[in-house]
Formats: structure tokens, C-alpha cells, sequence
């Protein structure tokens, strides 16, 4: 009986190393992959520098996150370039360019607005975490607003409906664009952060809730 004993704590012992390991491994592999992607991703802005002034072939060896500064230096020329009156000359003279060939301008201005919603500090999109009956009633699920400026479709429904953005977990970069009436959504007061934390953690990762489940199922009154 001893023997047991001894033999169930140590398996006790060793699985608790094991989840205490993963816990520290697996949030710092998940996040140094998404560093690397990213990094990897900016170093490509590096194709704009002729190849005889690049990294590779002055020192002989590439140098890993270069591309992120040079994308910084970039971002940062062309916004004080924009912000005078020559630059926004130069940008209208741009876009009417392109606003005269077929494809390219749709697909431009689209990407424009989109841009100027997400990052204007005016816009609401993905700033507000709602809840939503999806895909069934009684189902629920979280969203996040993209848009509640009206438009044909709140004319032609006679509803004021918002715009909502529905994602998959735990990968929330696909999902679904929804118009539902606003009296059908529940406005949450959780930051976009941590709606994104709850959904790809599948749940797991609740905001505000300090006890877990076996705790509250102990404080259900019992028949």
C-alpha cells in the first residue's frame, strides 16, 4: 500500500512538472512565432534597396529584423510627407490616377476606407465587443462592431442595423460580416483585447472572472 502510494504521488509530482512546463512553453513558442512571422513579413520590405546595397552583400551575412526599421523609416517619411500640402498634392494626383483604371480603383478606394476606419481615431471599428444570437437564437457568441453608419440596407429593412463582425476561433482572422438589428446585440464592457484573448483561447480565458468553474459548481445549492 505504501508502494502505491509513493508510486501515484510521484506520477502526481511528475504531472504537475509537466503542466507547469507547458504553461511557461507554450504561451513563449506561440509568441515567438508570431515575432518571427512578422519579422520575417517586414524583412521583405529589404526587395526595395537595390542588391548591392543590401544587408547580404555588403557585410556578407543577413541581418534578421533590419526590415523592421526600414518599414518603421518608411511608415514614418511617407506620414510627414502626407501631412503637408505638397504631399497631399502628390497623393490626389495619385489617386485620381488610379481612380481611372477599372479594377485597381475599386479596389483601392475599398482598401482606403477600410484603413481609414480601422486606424482613424474618430472611427469605431473593432473598438467595442458585443454579443451576439449566432448562428441560431439561443446560441451566443462574441463580435465586434465594424460599422453603424446607415446606409441602404437600414433604409431598406426600416431597422437601424449595425454592422458586426463575427470571427472563428481559435483563428480570428476568418469569420463573417453580419448586419443585425442593434436591439439584438449585448454591448460588453471587456476591451477588444481581451475578446480576442477569449476567443482563441476557445473560452478558456474569461475576462473579470477571478473563480473557476469547479469553485462556482461548488456554491450551486445542492437538491
Amino acid at each position: 500500500m505504501l508502494r502505491l502510494r509513493l508510486i501515484c504521488g510521484s506520477m502526481s509530482f511528475l504531472r504537475r512538472c509537466l503542466i507547469a512546463g507547458l504553461l511557461v512553453w507554450v504561451p513563449l513558442g506561440v509568441t515567438l512565432l508570431v515575432v518571427r512571422l512578422l519579422v520575417s513579413w517586414m524583412d521583405g520590405s529589404l526587395l526595395l534597396i537595390p542588391e548591392a546595397y543590401r544587408p547580404e552583400s555588403l557585410v556578407g551575412f543577413a541581418i534578421p529584423g533590419l526590415g523592421v526599421v526600414l518599414s518603421v523609416l518608411i511608415l514614418l517619411v511617407t506620414g510627414a510627407l502626407v501631412t503637408n500640402l505638397f504631399g497631399r498634392t502628390l497623393v490626389g494626383l495619385w489617386e485620381r490616377l488610379l481612380a481611372r483604371i477599372p479594377l485597381v480603383r475599386s479596389v483601392y478606394s475599398g482598401a482606403k476606407q477600410l484603413a481609414e476606419t480601422m486606424f482613424s481615431g474618430a472611427g469605431q471599428s473593432f473598438r467595442k465587443v458585443l454579443l451576439v444570437e449566432f448562428p441560431r437564437r439561443g446560441l451566443w457568441t462574441i463580435a465586434f462592431l465594424t460599422g453603424i453608419d446607415r446606409g441602404e440596407a437600414q433604409e431598406k429593412t426600416g431597422k437601424n442595423v449595425i454592422n458586426i463582425y463575427v470571427p472563428t476561433t481559435p483563428n480570428p482572422t476568418g469569420g463573417y460580416f453580419v448586419m443585425v438589428p442593434r436591439e439584438d446585440v449585448v454591448e460588453l464592457d471587456m476591451s477588444v483585447d481581451d475578446g480576442l484573448k477569449m476567443l482563441m483561447s476557445m473560452g478558456a480565458v474569461v475576462p473579470d472572472v477571478q473563480k473557476t468553474i469547479s469553485e462556482l459548481a461548488s456554491e450551486e445549492p445542492k437538491p
